[in-house]
């Protein structure tokens, strides 16, 4: 649990004399500019504004408790005195030994200064230590050139859209002939160790909530038959132009998912759509979710919904519903277990979504009764409910006994769609008659949170202490804050998740601080002003890569900022993905040696707090290089990048920055000297026409 981000007096001080300041700013302006190189921090970028100018506000910080002290952390300034040796072919060398020991007795000058007597600091020695590093910098750039990773090339075109553990031609190349030519394949596909570039004719996603309705052709892969194609109710609402896919609902061709959600809300016995919450419902998996129009209209209710679909080389669900701004990951339900907790969902929706639920002797059904918590609802929309012809209605025949074998009970059927509701009663399953239905998975076999698993033939969740029906649970949103007797579940205290609570509500507004003049850059504002109107911010899709309790999804919801969080919990640490879940949020179980399954360019800001230690504290059968590689495939173009970890560790991530092409900084945490900040902003690069 990260400790808070106390608001407090950044470390640099204020120059005496206006004057001064500006003459020496001028001065080092001058110096800088001639020596950097545009490609390490192109004025295109904010991020090295944002630092660069606190000499000049003659009044305290804005950033809280994080002080810029950044040079004297950087590996990577250096420089060295005049040197007097008069052979050429020695000065180098020299340079470089001289410039390593001055900066080692200066660092830990430095230190020993700052924690010893930091708030004794005078004004005189933060203009000697700034003058000192800008002196540094200037005949830096002459020593440190060859000492610098070399920068990782740009992948070829074909890269664009790639997916690693979903590489179909690598796949087939396998020998797979069981249909299965999607399905993820972790560790056999070529680990690619280049940067994934956008389309040519990519442009930023348009914001929140505009975003959602209309999306740009040009930044997804689908074609104009794929749009105008056949296919689930809602993959058939679009509307194609010249630039942009459409998604409005003043067209005539969207009236069907407000009725479509209002039927459902019917069929359950509510009045609307907007009653899902008063039943219970928060959380929905969305099976095949064409792109994404129902869990947008349900987004507005305050429901949250997750899209899971096939990998697809083009026309993707997926590509698209994250294109759009909502919750999408590319998994494969009718191969194994998805890496959620069993109980985790209070609806499952399947809308024509590919699946045949009748096949394999029902074993999608287990699953579907794996995710589903007591009490929930399956809403099913398929030809085959109200079928004329014998075989279909055979079909449909099984289906309707094999899920009232597992203690589903169909509330109601109007026209092709149906509605069961799980049992929320356990006994349900010890009263069936012999060999009725499918047996109760053992301890061995009742995982809580299998890691994609086969697909198992048992009833799963009935032996978990988490089964607890829908209609019991907290509404929403209380049930972010769980009660006593759920928190003991999860062997927690209610002061432990209070004050969990507490730091990241703290940690979020310094966050906030430290961004807003950059995000907000249309809108200035000052830390402590109200938020500018509508769009309110530039993130929307938010991927915590360490979420541990989900008190960043937490706080980000109570700060009322317009996003969604993926919550990633590492297979390396302790597994908090079910309390996630129960708390009403999304996530997932991962394993950060692989690929995350998702499209290039899907997520705006990615956060990860501790998992640096939490990864690499031993081996690894994979480097922090490749794990930033893949950050880098899963960011957005302009996205941000926060890094909250131990100092060597970022000192090790701010050298891997300059491979990537990313504008960093350092930033101190006053209140914890053991950690820092590494913040980045991913440049917006595009492809040459020589492609």
């Amino acid at each position: 649990m990260p400790r808070p981000l106390q608001r407090g007096v950044s470390g640099i001080q204020i120059p005496d004399s206006q004057s001064k300041e500006k003459a020496e700013k001028e001065d080092l302006d001058k110096r800088v500019s001639s020596d950097q190189s545009p490609s390490s921090f192109s004025l295109r970028f904010p991020l090295r504004l944002l630092f660069a100018d606190n000499s000049n506000n003659n009044s305290p910080s804005k950033y809280g408790n994080f002080t810029d002290n950044g040079f004297a952390s950087d590996p990577f300034i250096v420089g060295s005195p005049r040197s007097r040796l008069n052979l050429l072919h020695f000065l180098k060398l020299s340079l470089l030994f001289i410039v390593v020991l001055a900066l080692t007795g200066s660092f830990w000058w430095t230190l020993s200064i700052s924690t010893s007597s930091r708030g004794h600091v005078n004004h005189g020695y933060r203009r000697l230590q700034e003058r000192l590093v800008s002196d540094l910098l200037d005949i830096g750039e002459f020593t440190r050139g060859p000492a610098r990773l070399k920068e990782l090339e740009f992948c070829s075109q074909e890269f664009e859209n790639y997916v690693p553990c979903f590489n179909v031609s690598g796949d087939s190349a396998l020998g797979n002939s069981d249909g299965n030519e999607l399905d993820r394949q972790c560790g056999r596909e070529l680990r690619q160790n280049c940067l994934v570039l956008p389309p040519v004719n990519y442009k930023i996603p348009l914001r929140w909530p505009t975003g959602r309705d209309v999306i740009w052709v040009a930044n997804v892969k689908i074609t104009a038959q794929e749009v105008l194609s056949s296919g689930s109710l809602t993959k058939r609402m679009m509307m194609l132009d010249e630039e942009q896919i459409s998604f409005r609902s003043a067209s005539l061709m969207f009236d069907g998912v407000e009725d479509y959600s209002h039927q459902i809300a019917e069929m359950i016995g509510l009045r609307n759509e907007s009653s899902f919450i008063q039943a219970g419902v928060r959380t929905i998996l969305d099976i095949g979710c064409g792109y994404g129009s129902f869990g947008a209209h349900l987004f507005q209710s305050q429901l949250l919904t997750m899209c899971v679909a096939n990998y697809e080389p083009t026309g993707s669900q997926v590509q698209l519903t994250l294109e759009r701004g909502l919750p999408a990951m590319v998994a494969s339900f009718t191969s194994k277990q998805l890496p959620y907790p069993s109980l985790s969902y209070d609806m499952l929706h399947c809308a024509r979504c590919g699946i045949d639920w009748d096949q394999k002797g029902g074993i999608f059904l287990i699953e579907a009764d794996r995710l589903l918590r007591p009490g929930g609802y399956f809403v099913w929309t398929s030809p085959l409910t109200n079928a004329r012809n014998k075989e279909s209605q055979k079909r449909w025949k099984f289906v309707q006994d094999f899920t009232q074998s597992i203690c589903w009970e169909m509330l109601s059927q109007q026209d092709e769609t149906a509605v069961w509701k799980k049992t929320s009663k356990k006994s349900c399953y010890s009263s069936r008659k012999p060999g009725s239905g499918p047996s109760l998975c053992g301890k061995s076999h009742d995982i809580e949170t299998p890691y994609y698993r086969e697909l198992q033939n048992c009833i799963g969740g009935t032996q978990n202490s988490r089964w607890i029906p829908i209609d019991k649970r907290e509404r929403w949103p209380s049930r972010a804050n769980l009660n006593k007797n759920e928190l003991a579940i999860h062997a927690l205290q209610p002061d432990e998740l209070a004050e969990d609570t507490d730091s990241w509500k703290t940690t979020v507004n310094n966050y906030w601080s430290l961004l807003s003049p950059l995000i907000f850059s249309d809108h200035p504002k000052r830390p402590g002003e109200e938020d500018p109107s509508p769009p309110y911010n530039m993130f929307r899709n938010v991927l915590d890569m360490n979420a541990e309790f989900g008190g960043f999804n937490s706080a980000l919801l109570q700060a009322k900022k317009f996003v969604w969080v993926m919550n990633v919990v590492s297979m390396s640490g302790p597994n908090h993905l079910p309390l996630i879940q129960d708390r009403g949020f999304v996530g997932i179980l991962h394993d950060w040696c692989e690929a995350f399954p998702s499209y290039p360019r899907t997520y705006d800001f990615v956060h990860a707090a501790g998992l640096l230690s939490l990864e690499f504290a031993k081996p690894r059968r994979c480097t922090m290089l490749d794990l930033f590689i893949e950050i880098d495939r899963l960011l957005r173009p302009e996205g941000w990048v926060i890094i909250r970890d131990t100092v060597p560790l970022i000192e090790t991530a701010r050298a891997l920055t300059t491979q990537l092409k990313w504008d960093a900084r350092v930033i101190e945490i006053e209140s914890d000297s053991d950690q820092r900040l590494l913040i980045c902003q991913k440049p917006f690069y595009k492809r040459q026409s020589s492609y």
